[in-house]
């Protein structure tokens, strides 16, 4: 059940380049790698010194990981608590909203999910003659695309009769599962416990999937004695040998042997903890940060954080810039997120329409595509930003590419929970016919409406988990 060597090598490649442009000294050591005969205890050594490198002199940011260490960086003028009082009955809708308006962001932005710019998918759909977007994407543009992503089959316009199955709203689901079963003092082991029971590997991705799979054999391996291997009739209790702390293990884990982990794969589980603390970045920022940090870092948790106060800020700020301005304040302030977001966030401002801050965001940041954050995070920005409705929103959005289905998602949840109910046509939902298909396993809920309102219902749990 160990990795093969080849592969082994290539992610150790993957860590290294990863170091590298998270400030780490990694002069050589690609050549040393390359050069290290076949071997796991080779390779094991090699790994320890990954743990241990030190920051280039030339490095200018600061990017912790723990929790108190991103509070120190933390803008101390962010608002530390509740921000006015909450109607719950007011949050509860707009959960509903930003739910519903998530599902039909995701199913928008899933069959462009080919990593496409904006100018490519822009030219696809003036050939079939449907641009600006307005609606879910036609089956008219797989013939003017050189891909399209394999699901859609059930994604394309004319196809669609319920939701898709998707990671993006698996995770947050799972959100809702874990503030559901667990409330919102939940750690590591719950996550892991919720995960193995619910999530298939084939519906993880990156970090998540190589948590998964260590969690998983931890679980079905780790601790049994050498007898239990023998046993028959599996009567009695097993002898199970002493651990260490599995917290330090899975920190060790995730640091070392994890490539991409400033990826998105966190950041598209924010949304359940925006929508659970309506006014309190602050609590929405801190889940986040216990969530992304199983499998992410830095900047992968950075962009979690900013995502979840940014849709607690959605359900009671009027003014789009402030919400925005107030969820910046919950990241580190020295980090190369905040720098790059900020600059999006300035170009945005500076702009007449989204397609004029889109070009600027691209050019600047045009590399860090599908995935990637930086730019993503300033196109959701720029749909927050020029969004007349949440149907216009997520067009905008998903017009923009990069990774269409994850960041239409995020921006529904966070056009829903600002626009609140109304505010998107009743095409976008109609098509989906009151059925959802998740990829979870476990979950037997298949109404939209049903599990709509049960989402609604964290702002309730969390608050009388505070009473």
């Amino acid at each position: 059940m160990l990795i093969r060597l080849d592969t082994l090598r290539e992610r150790l490649h993957g860590v290294v380049l990863n170091k590298g442009e998270q400030g780490h000294d990694i002069k050589g050591l690609q050549n040393e790698l390359d050069s290290l005969p076949d071997s796991y205890d080779v390779f094991v050594n090699f790994t320890k010194k990954l743990a241990n490198l030190r920051i280039r002199a030339d490095w200018a940011y600061v990017e912790p990981s723990s929790i108190n260490d991103i509070l120190n960086e933390m803008d101390p003028t962010r608002p530390k608590g509740q921000i006015g009082e909450i109607d719950l009955e007011d949050s509860s809708k707009r959960v509903e909203a930003a739910f519903i308006a998530s599902l039909c962001g995701c199913m928008l932005g899933k069959p462009l999910e080919a990593m496409f710019t904006g100018h490519e998918i822009r030219k696809a759909l003036e050939d079939i003659d449907e641009w600006p977007m307005s609606q879910y994407i036609s089956k008219n543009i797989e013939n003017v695309l050189p891909r399209v992503h394999r699901s859609f089959p059930e994604t394309a316009r004319e196809f669609i009769n319920y939701v898709a199955p998707d990671d993006d709203i698996n995770y947050t689901i799972m959100g809702m599962l874990i503030l559901e079963k667990f409330g919102p003092d939940f750690n590591h082991e719950n996550m892991k416990e919720l995960w193995i029971h619910h999530l298939p590997i084939s519906t993880t991705f990156g970090p998540e999937n190589t948590k998964l799979l260590k969690s998983g054999m931890d679980l079905k391996i780790d601790g049994m004695d050498r007898a239990t291997f023998l046993e028959k009739g599996g009567n009695g209790p097993r002898n199970i040998l002493p651990t260490n702390n599995p917290e330090d293990l899975i920190d060790v884990f995730n640091d070392i042997l994890n490539p991409g982990d400033e990826l998105c794969g966190a950041a598209i589980r924010a949304d359940a903890y925006g929508y659970a603390y309506p006014g309190n970045p602050s609590m929405a920022a801190e889940l986040a940060w216990r969530d992304a940090s199983f499998t992410h870092n830095r900047t992968g948790v950075y962009g979690t954080m900013f995502i979840a106060a940014a849709i607690s800020c959605a359900q009671i700020m009027e003014d789009r810039d402030e919400i925005i301005e107030t969820a910046l304040k919950f990241v580190p302030q020295k980090s190369r997120f905040y720098e790059r977001v900020s600059v999006c966030f300035d170009d945005v401002k500076d702009s007449k329409t989204w397609e004029e801050a889109y070009d600027k965001i691209s050019d600047k940041y045009g590399e860090y595509g599908h995935c990637r954050i930086y730019q993503e995070i300033g196109m959701l920005i720029n749909s927050l930003k020029f969004a007349k409705n949440v149907g216009h929103g997520i067009c905008i959005q998903v017009s923009q590419g990069a990774d269409t289905d994850s960041f239409g998602a995020t921006s529904g949840s966070l056009l829903g929970a600002y626009f609140g109910p109304g505010f998107l046509d009743d095409s976008w939902v109609e098509p989906f016919n009151d059925d959802i298909h998740t990829g979870l396993a476990w979950f037997f809920e298949r109404s939209v409406s049903k599990l709509s309102k049960r989402m609604a219902n964290l702002p309730k749990i969390v608050s009388k988990d505070k009473s």
